[in-house]
């Protein structure tokens, strides 16, 4: 049985429906109620309190993890005791560009791989979905605003982390490995609006902001040490930042996604 959690989010969600279809076992695990495939079981528990995931991760043999909560080393280990073997981290590329940043995913690192059980870490960059920040007000005003308007990185389709996640938790030869996930190309902001606008087939305004702007708006939702190093990351990028990673295609046999690909799929959003 393979255990997810993060159930309802983007990848998590994806990931069962993916594995699920695949004739897996899942346990779907999220805080908050969740449909799930039929022969999907639901259970409601925490990160932040591993000893909520005792029932959950019993006779499990894999565990999807998300980077949420403080303990890694107390889920890990009420994971352990419940059978399980091989653990997949969803960390993030900035634990290994940023690692003084992005401390949170570093120190969930730092506990898979002590953990002495199998483990793999995924770090993709940004998700194509962040361009849902721009949903209401291209339906309501057809304007998408950001910052950094065309320094380009190569963000992934959150479908495509979940299928990278289904392979390693599947198949055999991923224990120990670390693998970067990007898409298939850099997009800029710019682009990004006028893909959208070619999917809606209507125009899309895009509206540069500036870095203050922008800082404004993601402290609404973001803690501040998170919005300066997402800041930088968007508008100065390391060279590793910008890379195409191999490892998707690698992994799953086909190119990612593209962001005109998520964004046909996902058009209804900003009608």
């Amino acid at each position: 049985m393979i255990v997810v959690t993060g159930a309802t989010g983007n990848v998590g969600a994806e990931l069962v429906r993916t594995l699920a279809a695949a004739g897996e076992q899942v346990r779907a695990v999220s805080r908050r109620p969740a449909e799930v495939p039929g022969g999907v079981r639901h259970q409601a528990a925490d990160l932040a309190e591993p000893t909520s995931l005792k029932t959950t991760l019993e006779g499990a043999d894999a565990l999807f993890l998300l980077v949420a909560g403080e303990d890694p080393r107390g889920v890990l280990e009420v994971a352990a005791a419940g059978g399980v073997r091989r653990v997949v981290l969803l960390s993030s590329q900035g634990a290994g560009t940023r690692p003084d940043s992005y401390r949170h995913p570093v120190t969930f690192e730092t506990a898979v791989r002590a953990s002495g059980l199998e483990w793999t870490v995924l770090r993709p960059g940004g998700f194509h979905s962040n361009a849902y920040a721009w949903a209401e007000p291209i339906r309501t005003n057809r304007i998408a605003a950001a910052p950094f308007a065309d320094v380009g990185l190569p963000s992934i389709d959150p479908a495509d982390i979940a299928a990278v996640a289904a392979a390693v938790l599947r198949e055999p030869g991923h224990a120990g490995r670390t693998y970067e996930l990007t898409g298939p190309a850099a997009i800029t902001p710019r682009e990004r609006a006028a893909v959208i606008a070619e999917a809606l087939g209507e125009p899309v305004r895009f509206v540069e902001q500036t870095r203050d702007e922008a800082r404004a708006q993601m402290l609404g939702f973001m803690p501040e040490p998170v919005v300066e190093a997402t800041l930088t990351i968007l508008g100065d990028p390391t060279a590793a930042e910008q890379e195409v990673s191999p490892a998707g295609e690698q992994i799953l046999g086909r190119p990612p996604r593209t962001f005109a690909d998520w964004a046909r799929r996902n058009v209804a959003a900003f009608r």
